[in-house]
């Protein structure tokens, strides 16, 4: 295993520094939520409305997007939908529908999650996801992942889409939460290294399969191949 630290980024060991960490494709396999469930989302929210709109479903693809996007909010007002309240009954289905997937096998964690229990003898250690908070609450349940003493997903609807990385937002309330303002945050995005930069955190970026040609623009950043080098720094 090689591990790259990057220019000035340093790790104190003196264990009072949180550990805080990205759900998918970090400690959950794979880059992120199937973008079906998004689709198929948006026909439940269509069903729960008993909503008939005068155009068919497949030539709506802009309400089947996970953001909260202009066209978005311009394709509901012409349906005579209100945007805000439609786009956070389809993140409802969203979470829910993505829940299911995690029950029923299609994603499982990556092998030195397993190393999360060690890390947590000496630090605090936390799960900070742009995943909906529903779903992340349900992954450490379902994987019994008892070593994160915070965890936190964004809240669905429009205003938890706007606070979503890079935006420190879900970081600085964990920070807030533990009492810390110091230590690493663990990404496998550039989102989630500037995200960690603009909450005052090492960015530490783990190399994935899905992630392997990604050239991050931060340079004081660390590179790990593993979640088992982070023992070496800390």
């Amino acid at each position: 295993m090689t591990t790259r630290l990057t220019h000035n980024a340093t790790i104190e060991p003196d264990g009072k520094q949180a550990l805080l960490f990205d759900m998918d494709g970090v400690i959950l396999e794979g880059y992120g939520t199937d973008p079906d469930v998004h689709a198929c989302a948006f026909r439940d929210a269509v069903d729960d409305l008993d909503f008939d709109p005068e155009v068919p479903l497949e030539s709506l693809p802009a309400l089947e997007t996970d953001e909260y996007t202009e066209t978005f909010a311009r394709t509901c007002q012409e349906l005579g939908l209100d945007p805000a309240e439609f786009y956070a009954l389809r993140e409802e289905y969203s979470a829910k529908r993505s829940i299911d997937r995690i029950k029923r096998g299609a994603r499982g964690l990556y092998d030195d999650v397993d190393v999360l229990d060690e890390l947590d003898r000496s630090h605090p250690v936390g799960l900070v996801s742009n995943n909906y908070d529903p779903t992340v609450s349900f992954v450490v349940d379902h994987f019994d992942l008892e070593a994160f003493s915070f965890v936190r997903g964004r809240d669905l609807g429009v205003e938890g889409f706007r606070r979503r990385k890079p935006e420190p937002y879900y970081i600085e309330t964990a920070l807030d939460a533990l009492g810390l303002d110091d230590g690493m945050y663990v990404g496998d995005r550039e989102t989630d290294l500037l995200a960690a930069q603009n909450a005052g955190l090492v960015p530490v970026l783990i190399r994935r399969p899905h992630n392997e040609t990604l050239e991050p623009s931060i340079d004081n950043h660390l590179e790990i191949e593993s979640l088992e080098e982070l023992l070496e720094h800390l």
